[in-house]
């Protein structure tokens, strides 16, 4: 976590919804239905000949209204002189539904963090059961044999998310590595050639969140640094705001896997998709 990424964020007059950002994920098929087709396979190999349901279609793209941020300014620079979690929350809250004109629309806004934790799951999983890589893949077995975790982890984020150009691009790379060490952190030993379902899970659920948390930052990072009364205070307002931004993602995921909504093989990017979507209904009702 650094301060240096952040920005003023995004101006008005522009989509909220970047045209680069893909369409939101199938829906799970109708109970009955045959499995679909499988996140966890390795790039460029067939996944299945099961039929998925159809995409959700993309809602319209709003275009940003004129100060669009100044309610979420307004409270997470009253978060960042005191650091009050009412304020952080109300932040939160702006955020969502006047920075981004809702929860559907801030979804829609993070769909290549739902397209990127499916290609990670897939990474992972391909890997954890020793399938053979594409020619040429960053993630062939004999290429990764004997490298250390660092060489390991730069493979995957070269594999799942290459560098494009965008802001995205660079946010979820960084949010990549960062899940995959914080995975390290909670399981030691770990193999990252080799994640049982559970510690892929984990990467999953973290990636999620800390890429909400970044996107976050870029947008509104600079006002919580500039209202805070000194460098070591504005470091620790951001650690609560990503802490916080965790417990929220992960209460969306237990909340999921409750209702028997498991990051299995074929759902992953959908299953993303609805926990960014609960998590932006919690954070928009923090508005009222």
């Amino acid at each position: 976590m650094g301060t240096s990424q952040s920005s003023g964020g995004p101006g008005s007059g522009v989509p909220m919804v970047p045209s680069w950002t893909p369409d939101p994920p199938a829906a799970d098929p109708p109970a009955g239905a045959p499995p679909p087709g499988d996140d966890d396979a390795p790039p460029g190999e067939e996944s299945g000949e099961a039929p998925t349901a159809p995409a959700v279609p993309p809602r319209p793209v709003p275009v940003a209204p004129a100060a669009r941020f100044v309610g979420a300014r307004r409270s997470l620079g009253e978060f960042a002189r005191t650091g009050d979690a009412h304020d952080l929350r109300r932040g939160l809250g702006h955020y969502v539904r006047s920075g981004y004109g809702g929860s559907p629309t801030a979804t829609q806004r993070f769909g290549g963090t739902a397209a990127t934790a499916g290609a990670l799951g897939g990474a992972l999983a391909g890997m954890a059961a020793g399938q053979p890589a594409a020619p040429g893949s960053l993630l062939d077995p004999a290429l990764l044999a004997g490298r250390s975790v660092n060489e390991v982890m730069d493979a995957v984020v070269e594999a799942v998310r290459p560098i494009d150009g965008t802001q995205d691009a660079e946010a979820e790379r960084a949010a990549i590595r960062d899940a995959l060490s914080e995975l390290l952190t909670r399981y030691p030993e770990a193999d990252l050639l080799n994640l049982d379902a559970e510690q892929r899970g984990f990467a999953i659920e973290r990636f999620t969140a800390i890429d909400v948390f970044r996107r976050f930052e870029l947008d509104l990072g600079k006002t919580i640094v500039e209202k805070a009364p000194n460098a070591a205070a504005a470091l620790a307002r951001l650690k609560q705001a990503r802490d916080y931004v965790k417990q929220t993602v992960s209460a969306a995921f237990r909340k999921l896997r409750d209702a028997g909504r498991m990051l299995t093989a074929g759902r992953i990017g959908r299953v993303v998709h609805d926990a960014l979507k609960e998590t932006f209904e919690v954070f928009e009702g923090y508005a009222e």
